[in-house]
């Protein structure tokens, strides 16, 4: 369930577009899922342990949120500096979730409607911690400018190094979050246990 925090950088700092005014913007999403299958709680968990999303070293997981950004960037060259002028990010959260490959016993998907339930808000948190990331960008990046930089290419290594370290403090905002969340006593430990116990 760890986020992928990637951010990838030619990305963030090669699409240029017009300058725009600053405005809200919200993040979309896209569902992905992947089949399970299994006629009780244990036996769909256990096909989630050998289908779940790998998440590096073979290390398969329920869930997993990761996301694309690109930017449009106006760099403004004033009085022998470079200025990032405006930018405006375009963000998709996607979030991949387990879906039975048949339909299930009415008690069963009771229970099995709690877990994903359960699952799909841990994620959503994920979402949340990576659009506050680009909140976090969009307000370090606006108006940041570089000295004796006339044809703008300073600023780039500067703002690349900036962001680095936004990126680090999402992803270990997300790695701490799973500490609680599947730590002893914590809410996915016990949708866990009450879903492999339940029907």
């Amino acid at each position: 369930m760890k986020a992928d925090a990637r951010i990838l950088f030619l990305a963030l700092l090669c699409v240029f577009g017009p300058a725009t005014a600053s405005a809200q913007w919200q993040p979309s999403e896209e569902v992905r899922t992947y089949s399970i299958s299994g006629k009780t709680g244990a036996e769909l968990y256990g096909s989630i342990g050998e289908r779940g999303p790998e998440v590096g070293g073979g290390v398969r997981t329920i869930a997993h949120t990761t996301f694309r950004l690109t930017w449009q960037r106006k760099y403004e060259p004033r009085d022998g500096a470079c200025v990032l002028a405006s930018a405006k990010p375009k963000l998709v959260l996607i979030y991949t979730l387990p879906k039975p490959s048949t339909s299930l016993s009415p008690t069963v998907k009771a229970s099995w409607d709690t877990f994903l339930d359960g699952v799909r808000k841990h994620e959503k948190v994920h979402g949340t911690i990576i659009t506050e990331m680009v909140h976090d960008i969009e307000a370090m990046s606006v108006g940041f400018s570089a000295p004796d930089d006339p044809d703008c290419r300073k600023i780039r290594v500067e703002l690349t190094k900036r962001l680095g370290q936004l990126s680090d403090k999402q992803r270990e905002r997300g790695r701490e979050f799973d500490r609680v969340e599947m730590g002893q006593g914590g809410n996915i430990q016990a949708l866990i246990l009450d879903f492999v116990n339940g029907p």
